[in-house]
């Protein structure tokens, strides 16, 4: 196997970004790093801690606190927040509603950039997120970027979350998704957009199976 191949995923919200890569590094034997999981890591910390997102001094110095990891467990990728397993936590709504502007942070993203060049040096990865192409691994040698219709995008989310938020409805996870996309796509800092070089996975209508398929004939070539 040739070395230190990335497969840089990126693309809008609840388009299943997290699903094909775990699926494809799972089916590669390379490392997943889930970018989403540690901007939302880092929510939750801000969360707990009471940091004010415009107090800058209050950011950089908890920033300074935090230290995130990925291991491996029964077949899933989980993430540790100062060695506290997060991966369930970080994935409730307070979080969902704070993680974009969190991630629209400059010193966060460089921060989380950093941690994320360090998991991606010497290995085989795939990493998902909202600028894996553009910004952290430009020289990825796959790059896709996901979409989907925002209203399976949405339906696919509130079915998700559903079991653990009961009160919650599909207009309100619409929302927060529309919310999330302007965000993404408006910020100043490393904003959401397609890499000129990234080929476009629309999903709207691709079963988890078919959209893997996709993305192992673009990686299967690279692999000697």
């Amino acid at each position: 196997m040739s070395s230190n191949i990335v497969v840089a995923i990126d693309g809008y919200s609840s388009c299943g970004k997290s699903t094909l890569a775990k699926a494809l590094a799972k089916k590669l034997h390379f490392i997943y790093v889930d970018s989403g999981a540690m901007y939302r890591a880092v929510a939750l910390y801000f969360i707990r801690n009471n940091v004010d997102l415009n107090n800058h001094d209050q950011v950089v110095k908890a920033l300074e606190h935090i230290h995130l990891n990925f291991h491996s467990r029964d077949y899933q990728t989980h993430i540790t927040l100062n060695d506290e397993e997060v991966s369930a936590e970080i994935r409730q709504m307070p979080v969902s509603d704070k993680v974009s502007a969190v991630a629209a942070i400059r010193e966060v993203r460089q921060e989380m950039v950093r941690q994320q060049q360090r998991m991606g040096k010497s290995k085989n990865i795939v990493m998902d997120g909202r600028d894996i192409g553009t910004v952290v691994f430009p020289n990825a040698q796959v790059k896709l970027f996901m979409t989907a219709d925002p209203k399976i995008r949405a339906e696919r989310r509130y079915k998700e979350l559903l079991p653990t938020n009961p009160d919650m409805t599909l207009e309100d996870v619409f929302e927060n998704l529309a919310h999330r996309d302007y965000a993404d796509t408006t910020r100043e800092e490393s904003p959401l957009t397609r890499a000129d070089d990234a080929i476009i996975l629309d999903n709207t209508d691709l079963t988890p199976e078919e959209q893997l398929q996709f993305a192992l004939d673009l990686v299967k070539p690279l692999i000697v």
